[in-house]
């Protein structure tokens, strides 16, 4: 991974809006209607190709291919980052409820069990709102089904995968760039569906590690670099009813990084970064776990960068973390200094002020400036480009006063 050596490098999470004919034609192959795969992958690899050229344009230093791989068939999706993997799973068959349906789970002291969606805190404490369509709240479709474990699960991706990177590959030799990232589902994230064949939930979870340690290792071994998406890190705080003590949640939370360093062990730590955050939803979020209770449960990750929300008004005001906990020699960090979580987009004066928060305190050449979550599907696609614009611009302004 390159850091800011001489200036303010720039990033981002993930997701990038998909063109209209890529999520159309992925609604109808998720649909069942036949298509010409060679044509689709065709459409797949100009996409990639524009997406890639245009975050050069903008001053994105570090590009990704937009998760344009990962099946998107609505403009406005919250779940194709962890819903792609149900295609690259063996072992998995469709249920007959979605996580919205089932019933809620009681927590006690020592023993933590994830709820349903439907009964997550935040939910519940706003149902009203929720309930409500013209409250903002927004999610996008709910998925009717939901994948149910009933056989050892294997990783069948290999062909989808080899597809992404050579569609990634190819956009960034063309447009003269020599770095650039791919994301890939944790397994703590992607283990939370309903499991019928491992006898315990973690069995399940590692062997959801070693399935999807077949992408992981794809990607690196294609020379780009690796960010493994893990939501549930933070996340799942939620999801535990009622709220838990600290102490329980992080024990939780660890066997969930024992299993996704076990994932990656042997694999190199410098391509390899983390993406971590409390979920993309526009929802009140009074229920999130606080930054300073688990950024040792994030540093425990073995991989050279962290990324993280940093700009949503939940937890802006969480930089102050870095006062007090000391970034590992050799990490670097990538601070969400424009949100997916609202329609506004970011002055660059304020980008540039949410940066030297954080070079203030970590040093300026071991922070690259980033989004908080992926913008793809999340807020309207001319939004999410200017707000890439502006967080380039943000970076150049802090680079002036940086390295003046």
């Amino acid at each position: 991974m390159k850091h800011s050596r001489d200036h303010i490098l720039t990033s981002h999470a993930g997701s990038l809006p998909r063109p209209d004919d890529v999520i159309e034609a992925n609604r109808a192959r998720e649909s069942g209607q036949a298509s010409d795969e060679r044509r689709f992958q065709a459409q797949l690899r100009s996409s990639v190709g524009d997406v890639v050229r245009r975050q050069k344009d903008l001053g994105i230093a570090i590009p990704g291919d937009g998760e344009f791989g990962k099946s998107m068939g609505h403009r406005v999706n919250y779940r194709a980052w962890w819903s792609y993997s149900f295609q690259r799973l063996g072992g998995l068959e469709l249920g007959t409820t979605g996580l919205y349906d089932l019933p809620p789970h009681r927590s006690r002291p020592g023993e933590i069990v994830l709820t349903s969606f439907a009964d997550r805190r935040d939910r519940v404490k706003f149902a009203a709102a929720y309930g409500d369509p013209d409250s903002g709240i927004t999610t996008g479709p709910r998925a009717a089904l939901w994948p149910v474990c009933v056989d050892k699960l294997t990783y069948t991706g290999h062909a989808a995968i080899k597809a992404d990177i050579a569609n990634f590959k190819a956009a960034l030799q063309a447009a003269g760039l020599e770095e650039g990232f791919m994301t890939s589902i944790a397994p703590g994230s992607a283990s939370r569906i309903a499991n019928r064949h491992y006898k315990t939930e973690e069995e399940f979870l590692f062997a959801c590690a070693d399935a999807m340690r077949e992408e992981y290792k794809a990607v690196v071994d294609a020379g780009l670099v690796l960010q493994l998406d893990d939501p549930a890190i933070a996340e799942n705080w939620d999801m535990v009813n009622p709220e838990p003590a600290v102490a329980d949640y992080k024990k939780f939370s660890m066997v969930r990084v024992e299993a996704l360093n076990h994932a990656i062990r042997g694999l190199p730590e410098d391509q390899i970064r983390l993406h971590l955050c409390w979920g993309s939803w526009h929802g009140p979020h009074t229920t999130d776990v606080a930054m300073r209770d688990i950024v040792d449960v994030m540093l425990a990750v073995k991989c050279r960068g962290y990324s993280f929300e940093a700009g949503n008004v939940r937890h802006e005001h969480e930089w102050k973390v870095w006062q007090d906990v000391k970034l590992p020699d050799g990490k670097l960090i990538l601070p969400g200094v424009v949100s997916h979580a609202t329609n506004v987009v970011e002055h660059p004066e304020l980008v540039a002020e949410r940066i030297t928060r954080f070079t203030d305190l970590v040093g300026k050449e071991r922070v690259i400036a980033s989004t908080d979550c992926g913008l793809g599907g999340r807020v309207h696609p001319q939004i999410a480009w200017a707000k890439l614009e502006s967080l380039a611009h943000g970076a150049a302004l802090a680079t002036r006063r940086l390295w003046r």
